[in-house]
């Protein structure tokens, strides 16, 4: 869900206004890259040393991706935990396209898969991860569609990239980038398994 101006329509969320990664247009300039597949591993290493740190261990964590993009990193986040500390934290999936407060605005994508993992969320800590924090919507709405799934302890949340123009009060606990643009650049996270392309974040547009 990589981030585009708020002009543009967008189909899916995404916190650019919330739109996600799209795959290349053919003529369009490619952008230059911000991070590579390296930068991007030691993000998520780095975040996932982090989360252990804030939450002093493993115990009684949830990491839940928002769809597309933010699923594969929770899924990386959590191998590397497991790595440090030989647990296997749950992970899934939290899909909020009906949550969104743009539905009448811009056509929505269908559904995507929640999957909350067996032992629910109730009384535990919960990793939201999503590749591209701008506007805060896409995390209001994510909040929300938690809400409606259980009580948790805690929620926290953690992004690859944070790009800033924030139009609500969300902040992210882990940041693998810290990333100032503006409006009218666009910001793309390409990651394997998504887009069956060598990971990577390219930024590309004038300054608005």
């Amino acid at each position: 869900m990589s981030e585009q101006p708020p002009s543009s329509p967008t189909p899916h969320p995404g916190d650019q206004t919330d739109a996600p990664s799209a795959a290349p247009v053919p003529g369009e300039p490619e952008g230059r890259i911000v991070l590579d597949e390296r930068d991007i591993a030691r993000a998520l290493t780095r975040i996932s040393h982090e989360i252990l740190e804030r939450n002093k261990g493993a115990a009684d964590l949830v990491l839940l991706g928002i769809p597309s993009r933010g699923v594969p990193l929770a899924k990386r986040v959590a191998e590397r935990i497991a790595a440090v500390e030989g647990v296997e934290v749950p992970v899934g999936s939290l899909d909020i396209t009906m949550y969104r407060d743009d539905l009448r605005k811009h056509p929505a994508r269908g559904p995507q898969h929640t999957e909350i993992p067996s032992g629910g969320i109730d009384g535990r800590t919960v990793v939201l991860v999503d590749d591209v924090l701008m506007s805060g919507r896409t995390i209001r709405a994510a909040l929300d569609a938690l809400a409606d799934l259980g009580r948790p302890k805690a929620v926290q949340l953690a992004v690859l990239v944070d790009r800033g123009h924030r139009e609500l009060p969300i902040r992210a606990d882990f940041v693998g980038k810290n990333l100032p643009t503006s409006l009218a650049e666009k910001v793309r996270v390409r990651l394997a398994e998504v887009d069956d392309q060598t990971d990577s974040v390219t930024i590309r547009g004038g300054v608005a």
